[in-house]
């Protein structure tokens, strides 16, 4: 098995193929189907610490997203398997969280793109900003990634 470099350690993983339906005009994966994975990864991870959608309703809070930076570094193309990981890297004060992203192409092994999202803990009722619950705090805590 090839071992990836990570930037962090313990990604949690989504492996994805590119199809050909991913292709843009000059032959490579169009750019935002990259970010429509990341956000699938991220959710992933989410639902599998225990806060899935239910959750959220269930506890009228969420985390949503304010800002996000993506860096596009190598192309990829119809037939690369991707590996994209995620980390939840801080949570400053409790209210914003950050969570990085990595893509590594397997047929190439580079990182092919990297991404980095900030979220607050909103109200879903209302859309406003609050402080988030005691399930968010015990579970998003001891998620939170250090670098290597």
């Amino acid at each position: 098995m090839t071992t990836h470099q990570w930037d962090y350690p313990r990604p949690f993983l989504l492996e994805i193929t590119v199809e050909p339906h991913h292709i843009d005009a000059l032959a490579h994966t169009r750019n935002t189907h990259y970010v429509e994975w990341c956000m699938e990864t991220a959710w992933a991870h989410t639902s599998a610490l225990g806060l899935g959608a239910e959750a959220y309703q269930q506890l009228d809070r969420a985390m949503a997203l304010t800002h996000a930076e993506y860096d596009y570094l190598k192309a990829t193309r119809a037939g690369d398997h991707l590996l994209i990981g995620t980390w939840i890297t801080d949570w400053i004060s409790r209210l914003k969280m950050t969570r990085r992203l990595q893509v590594i192409c397997t047929t190439s092994g580079e990182t092919v793109f990297r991404g980095a999202l900030e979220f607050v803990c909103i109200e879903i009722s209302t859309g406003l900003p609050k402080r988030p619950p005691r399930a968010f705090i015990d579970i998003y805590g001891p998620a939170i990634t250090a670098a290597h």
